[in-house]
């Protein structure tokens, strides 16, 4: 049996960096690796280990005419979404975890986690993953190291982040990084056989946000084993964000240039199902004005020195949903994946393709659907799973944006929130200032579908789009924002606005047309910044007054562009009601000035109600 000091390539380490040696030596004597390989994110690497993953059964190589270099992967299945119920905040205090994280006591998490990892990667290859988190050299990038026995990670790191020799230099020889430990928990004894995708029915994902660790065991699949995704770029982040003054947020970043020529940065936060990887790749349907990605979900912005907020994409790719995705939704994103792409969990073609629900509007007659059986559009199952994957590099996206990996970053001008709402909620909200934007993505909430965890039309709070990414108490995580606007000019931060894409008629029908369209609502947000849009004033922020919104050439009657905009006081009577159960659950924690803004909610809405009773009476 190999020893530490006996494992191949383990002393091989292409780096000077002492701190990074030895804990690669930790982990190997840990987990028993047969093997361990430093990656340098080459192409002859991810060939070689592509090819081992199809030798293996993991892959299936795509029809190269169809998608070239390209890749069919299907997990386990009982291995196909994040499991938020095995995801951990495990701070020294359970107080810095809050209420919407689950904890437990670190010392014992990692007596637990050494049991389990004690031996993990025995009859596998332990593979070195350094990588970057933003453009290489810029200041607003972290770098982190993944240790895994997946070569399915390896190659998936490749595309979703600077991975290789480069960012191993960037490191230096003692340059900080996060580091981050994942295993499958299936290791193999001698002469024991693999199956084409490891995993364990123990799963954990575990982040110490004061030692800034993660590690993961049990699964091999998307934001469980790609640990550079949610667990460092949201979770871990969010703390280092938090202690020196800058915003890791689960927000898409969007170039906006008018047909003047004028250009505006804009981020956006929206919960699952909520439309937003099609704003992000957004084909805007009003002449003239054009849009372009910087990025589709993570946003990591710092204040520059002239005391504006700059936002880069952390990310090189894309790791998307792919049922719902398609040429009639979202066909900067459907072009992106023509080559160099891994799909999970979609359907296979006769020809070697790719299909999933949504892809187009007509099913082929025969697929192989994910489980492998033969699939019919009158098979009871989707040919797809429901949370199926698409991993692509981002600068294949046609609507990419020149300066998406501009060191810089770029100025970001208005933040945008919202969620699924069928009613009540306005189609677009601006904020009175800074605090009351604040308030308003505190209670960001959305309405359950079919394809999401709560039931439909259930409401389910989802604060700034955070809540399964926040890695510490989500009461200071809004103190945290409330504090960066009170610490800066007013004048610099960037103006916030509410979304509601998803408001229906009485016959359950969308009122908004949405997809190229809401370029429509960005022309107002964009007429906003520059002074130009009008606003009326209502109890819960300023909406487009009258005629503000372009409308022409939009067939929509005027009493449904009406409804759209209809702030009903008995209705957010209710609506208001309900936040101080929500606010509660963080006690102290929470800030005071979000009460503040509450109570002037509810002094607005009586003022209204006031004024609409005066109304009538005097009308009578």
């Amino acid at each position: 049996m190999s020893t530490a000091s006996t494992i191949p390539g383990l002393d091989q380490a292409p780096t000077r960096h002492a701190g990074l040696i030895a804990w690669v030596r930790e982990i190997a004597e840990l987990t028993k690796p047969d093997r361990v390989h430093w990656c340098d994110g080459s192409q002859a690497e991810w060939d070689r280990l592509t090819t081992e993953l199809v030798e293996a059964g993991t892959l299936k190589r795509l029809n190269p005419e169809k998608r070239q270099n390209s890749f069919y992967a299907a997990s386990d299945p009982s291995d196909v979404a994040r499991v938020e119920s095995r995801t951990f905040i495990c701070s020294e205090k359970p107080e810095d975890a809050g209420p919407t994280n689950n904890w437990l006591d670190p010392a014992e998490m990692r007596t637990d986690l050494n049991g389990l990892f004690d031996g993990a990667m025995r009859g596998r290859t332990m593979y070195v993953v350094p990588f970057c988190m933003g453009p290489l050299g810029s200041k607003i990038s972290a770098l982190g190291v993944e240790i895994t026995d997946s070569a399915y990670v390896v190659v998936s790191m490749r595309i979703m982040t600077r991975m290789g020799q480069a960012a191993l230099d960037q490191l230096g020889e003692d340059g900080f990084f996060v580091p981050a430990v994942h295993s499958v928990g299936a290791p193999l004894e001698a002469g024991q056989a693999d199956v084409a995708w490891p995993c364990n029915t123990i799963k954990y994902i575990v982040h110490f946000p004061e030692s800034r660790q993660i590690w993961s065991y049990g699964s091999g699949y998307g934001g469980n084993a790609l640990l550079g995704k949610k667990c460092y770029a949201l979770r871990i982040a969010s703390v280092m964000a938090r202690d020196e003054g800058w915003l890791a947020e689960h927000m898409l970043i969007l170039k906006l240039t008018s047909p003047e020529g004028a250009v505006r940065y804009v981020a956006a936060a929206f919960p699952s199902y909520c439309g937003k990887t099609n704003l992000a790749m957004l084909q805007p349907k009003l002449p003239g004005w054009k849009a372009e990605t910087i990025g589709d979900d993570i946003s990591w912005m710092r204040f520059g020195d002239d005391g504006r907020l700059y936002a880069i994409n952390p990310e090189a790719g894309f790791f998307g949903v792919a049922p719902g995705t398609g040429h009639g939704t979202n066909p900067n994103a459907i072009a992106a994946l023509n080559e160099n792409s891994i799909f999970t969990n979609v359907a296979l073609t006769p020809d070697g393709d790719v299909w999933w629900e949504g892809l187009t509007e007509t099913p082929p007659a025969n697929l192989i659907d994910w489980k492998g059986r033969a699939w019919t559009p009158a098979s009871a199952d989707p040919a797809a799973h429901p949370n199926a994957r698409f991993t692509a590099p981002a600068d294949q996206c046609p609507s990419i944006a020149p300066e998406w990996q501009d060191p810089k970053g770029v100025p970001i001008s208005a933040i945008l929130f919202g969620g699924r709402r069928t009613t009540a909620v306005p189609l677009v909200t601006e904020a009175f200032d800074w605090r009351h934007g604040v308030f308003l993505a505190s209670n960001v909430a959305s309405e359950g579908t079919a394809a999401a965890e709560n039931k439909v039309g259930e409401l389910r709070r989802d604060p700034f789009a955070m809540l399964p990414f926040c890695g510490y108490n989500m009461g200071d995580y809004f103190a945290h924002w409330i504090g960066l606007g009170e610490s800066r000019d007013a004048a610099k931060l960037p103006r916030i606005f509410f979304v509601n894409w998803f408001r229906k008629d009485q016959n359950g029908k969308f009122i908004w047309p949405g997809f190229g369209e809401n370029v429509r609502v960005l022309k107002w947000i964009f007429q906003r910044l520059e002074g130009e849009g009008a606003a009326r004033e209502t109890a819960i922020g300023l909406l487009p007054a009258k005629g503000a919104l372009d409308v022409d050439g939009l067939d929509i009657a005027p009493e449904r562009l009406e409804a759209l905009f209809e702030v009903d006081p008995a209705v957010w009577a209710e609506e208001a009601a309900l936040i101080p159960a929500f606010y509660e659950r963080f006690g102290d924690r929470l800030p005071e000035a979000l009460w503040r803004e509450h109570k002037a909610l509810l002094q607005r809405l009586d003022l209204t109600r006031t004024e609409h009773f005066a109304a009538a009476t005097a009308a009578e």
